[in-house]
């Protein structure tokens, strides 16, 4: 310790010198020497101080450390005797043994009590729910206006009572009911008083005369007594603006306790006529008290617009009720009024039509069509604002699940329709005065199933559920679709069984039917079903841009994006009977409700049209079958006049113009312009397409034979531009037109000299030479042999031309003659090209001219 203490001193005596080193540096600073030492003693003190001072609050912490940790040991001490106290009453209060098992027989104690103040809370409430009827019970001796502050006092903890019985899950049952019953009871007492008051003004302007109105000394009288009725249906108005009714589990808006009173005398009016033994009380006439509600309405909504309407917007303007129509609207209001007698007649009936389907099938057809008339001629929203009203139809429908009844109906009634309609006898008929004299002609039975679809439609387009509107739909109309379609295909199906050589064997068809089957009665059984398929889908196309089906086409795409099925049908099953676009992401995506269907009748459309071309091909094939075997074309010969306008057809070609004349004269009556230019277009095809390879192709010809020709086709022409319209034959043989019209050129001016060219195509007989491959020039010969083999090439009676005349090829008119064609047509191919074109020929080729132009007598060697 000594060492420790020298150390100190030796630090301080350093810390000393160095203070000391630090003020007196100078021998100036030895003046300031006695200031230096005051302030050292002063700091000095100022130490101690502050050394007392934290001495002093040391021990104070000290001493309340040890008070608190005294305090803290005491009330340790008290809490376990508290708690053994505790333990000792409850073990004496419940006279257990333990404290465990003291505390569940004191809780149960505490539940009592906890019972016991509910109950006085309960007896509490009673008292002031008796204490509020009273009050009001005896007001109503004096004044009635009086009884309505207590009744709205009541009302309004009714209310309360109603609220908090649902936050405590359904508790207090017989409370809420007990308070409900003298409610209402005081309601009802009120109501009668007020409702009397205004019936008394009724009575005075003799109600219902349908010329009633309120004269001027008795609108004071007449506006309070409804303003008192306003005001005590108030609370319930601002509590529940929508009633429900329980046997239909439906919300209705409730009735305006004024316009309840206006309609007693109606409502006792219509029970006379339609309740009772009267001639007017008919289940088979709905009609009669629909529209005796309708003729109501049209006789009274003057009065309530005139002498309710002010009323009412006086007394809900300012409030949440002053947009509800049904409120504010007297017209609404009185709808609303007349409704209740209807739902009770209706619920009535409904068990006695039930059973019997037309009865049924009726009766909700004169309901909706109720139902429309007061949506659109009144406006009657129903208090349901852009939802709009449903419909008492759509209330019946709901409840007890009577649309699956009426949907059955329905839709027995529809199928046993088109049975009726496809046992017609007239049922395969072409109709040729319904439609368009231009249009394609249906069967009779297909206009007549397109009708009945479209009654269909107007049976459920009052339909107010999406859900109802697309199960008849897809149950019925498309149903009926389908079996159409099913019918058209099974007789196209037996036509072709029919015509084929296994049908024919099994079916044992004869000769003569077979021939009919190949001609007219055949091609009109084929266009029976191609009309109607026509027909049937330009109708679904047209019914898919209505604004009906647009609708349910929407509500439909929007549900599917939503991924919700409708009703038992789920998404995919209803985009099987109707669109593949059903859920697409966009409305860009198209689509239609009848798209499925439609298809299924286009692919038989086109299947009908293919078969006809296919059936007219082959008949014509077999018509030119003589043609195509003869042989004259060569050796015909004729003079100046043999034109083809001078010229009649071959007798070969008789088949083929009178199977043309014949189908295509049918064709032309049944068919619109559209299809029926696309099979002349596969007919033309085939003739020209036969002619050219077995005719044109095959033979040589002289001068007169493709005069002879040209005539042919043109007796063509004129056979199918007769039926189908002026130059639609052309353009199908313009081929055979431009061969034969080349082939048949005017001999003008000497043979040709012909350069040997390689540059153009070589034609089907070896390019620039003749049928053995020898070149033109030889072919031809050279020398004293020229005049023999031209005189026999030329036809009979025939003047082969000069050898002077070789560059003199055109006739006085300008028309090429053949041997500048022949010329230029084997020079090169632009050469050839330019004659082409100064011919006037579109279709032939290069290589086709030539192999053509190498069928004339002349030019053939």
């Amino acid at each position: 310790m000594d060492t420790a203490l020298d150390m100190d001193l030796d630090e301080t005596q350093i810390r000393v010198a160095d203070y000391l080193d630090d003020k007196l540096q100078t021998v100036a600073d030895l003046d300031s020497l006695d200031s230096l030492l005051a302030t050292l003693h002063d700091q000095h003190s100022l130490l101690k101080q502050q050394l007392h001072a934290a001495q002093r609050d040391l021990s104070a912490a000290k001493q309340a450390q040890h008070a608190h940790h005294r305090d803290l040991h005491d009330r340790a001490r008290a809490f376990d005797s508290d708690q053994a106290d505790i333990d000792r009453r409850l073990a004496i209060i419940t006279a257990s043994e333990t404290s465990d098992e003291a505390v569940p027989r004191f809780e149960r104690l505490l539940e009592t009590l906890q019972h016991m103040d509910v109950a006085s809370a309960y007896v509490d409430l009673l008292h002031q729910v008796q204490l509020l009827s009273n009050h009001a019970q005896s007001q109503l001796q004096t004044s009635n206006e009086a009884a309505l502050q207590p009744y709205r006092q009541l009302r309004s903890l009714h209310t309360r009572l109603i609220h908090l019985q649902t936050d405590a899950e359904g508790a207090a049952p017989q409370l809420i009911h007990h308070v409900h019953q003298i409610t209402h009871a005081l309601r009802t007492k009120i109501l009668d008083a007020f409702a009397a008051d205004l019936e008394a003004i009724l009575k005075k302007i003799r109600w219902p005369n349908v010329k009633a109105a309120i004269p001027p000394q008795l609108q004071e009288e007449w506006e309070t007594a409804v303003t008192k009725l306003l005001d005590l249906q108030m609370p319930e108005l601002e509590g529940l603006s929508y009633a429900t009714d329980s046997s239909a589990n439906i919300k209705l808006p409730a009735v305006l306790f004024p316009f309840e009173v206006l309609v007693r005398s109606l409502k006792m009016r219509f029970r006379y006529h339609f309740e009772g033994d009267k001639p007017t009380n008919r289940i088979d006439r709905p009609e009669y008290f629909l529209s005796h509600v309708a003729s109501i309405l049209d006789d009274y909504s003057g009065f309530v617009l005139d002498y309710l309407q002010p009323i009412l917007l006086k007394h809900f303007r300012g409030t949440h009720l002053a947009l509800t129509p049904v409120y504010i609207d007297a017209t609404a209001a009185f709808v609303t009024a007349l409704l209740p007698m209807l739902r009770h007649k209706i619920s009535a009936i409904l068990p006695k039509v039930a059973a019997q389907p037309q009865l049924l099938s009726h009766f909700m057809h004169e309901v909706m069509s109720f139902d429309t008339t007061v949506r659109e001629e009144w406006r009657y929203d129903g208090g349901y604002g852009l939802q709009g009203w449903n419909g008492l139809a759509w209330e019946f429908l709901v409840q007890g699940d009577l649309f699956g009844r009426w949907l059955q109906v329905e839709k027995e009634f529809a199928l046993a329709r088109y049975q009726s309609i496809t046992e017609a006898p007239d049922f395969g008929d072409l109709d040729y005065e319904s439609v368009d004299l231009k249009a394609t002609k249906p069967t009779k039975g297909a206009i007549r199933v397109n009708d009945l679809l479209e009654t269909i439609t107007d049976r459920y387009r009052p339909l107010t559920s999406f859900s109802q509107k697309l199960r008849f739909l897809i149950d019925i109309q498309i149903a009926i679709f389908d079996q159409f379609h099913e019918r058209l295909s099974s007789n196209l199906e037996a036509y072709l069984t029919l015509t084929t050589s296994l049908g024919r064997a099994v079916g044992g068809v004869s000769k003569e039917e077979q021939d009919k089957l190949h001609g007219v009665e055949g091609l009109e059984r084929l266009c029976k079903t191609y009309g109607s398929a026509d027909y049937l889908e330009r109708a679904m196309r047209d019914w898919s841009d209505d604004v009906f089906f647009l609708h349910i086409w929407e509500e439909l795409q929007d549900r599917a994006r939503q991924a919700n099925n409708i009703g038992s049908m789920t998404i995919a099953d209803v985009a099987e009977r109707t669109s593949k676009a059903i859920g697409g992401e966009s409305d860009t995506d198209g689509g239609a409700l009848f798209d499925e269907t439609a298809g299924w009748y286009s692919r038989l459309r086109i299947r009908s049209e293919k078969i006809i071309t296919d059936t007219l091909n082959s008949n014509v094939r077999e018509a030119l079958r003589p043609y195509r075997h003869i042989n004259p074309w060569a050796t015909l010969t004729g003079g100046a006049s043999s034109t083809p306008a001078n010229l009649s057809p071959t007798a070969e070609l008789d088949p083929l113009l009178t199977h043309l004349a014949s189908t295509f004269g049918f064709l032309s009556r049944a068919l619109a312009p559209a299809p029926l230019r696309r099979i002349a277009r596969g007919v033309l095809l085939t003739i020209s397409t036969t002619l050219w390879d077995n005719v044109m192709s095959r033979h040589r010809f002289s001068t007169a034979g493709a005069a002879q020709l040209s005539a042919d086709l043109a007796a063509i022409c004129r056979v199918v531009n007769k039926a189908i319209g002026p130059g639609v034959a052309e353009t199908g043989l313009r081929k055979c037109l431009e061969g034969a019209r080349l082939v048949g050129l005017p001999v003008r001016g000497g043979k040709s000299q012909v350069k040997t060219d390689t540059s153009f195509d070589s034609n089907p007989n070896g390019g620039g030479a003749g049928e053995d491959g020898e070149d033109w020039d030889e072919a031809w010969g050279a020398g004293e042999d020229d005049d023999e083999s031209e005189a026999q090439l030329l036809g009979e009676g025939e003047t082969p031309p000069p050898r002077e005349s070789l560059g003199d090829t055109t006739e006085a008119n300008g028309e090429l003659g053949l041997w500048e064609v022949e010329t230029r047509l084997f020079a090169d191919n632009q050469s050839a090209r330019d004659v082409l074109d100064e011919l006037g020929f579109e279709t032939l080729s290069e290589t086709e001219a030539r192999a053509v132009l190498g069928r004339r007598v002349e030019l053939a060697g």
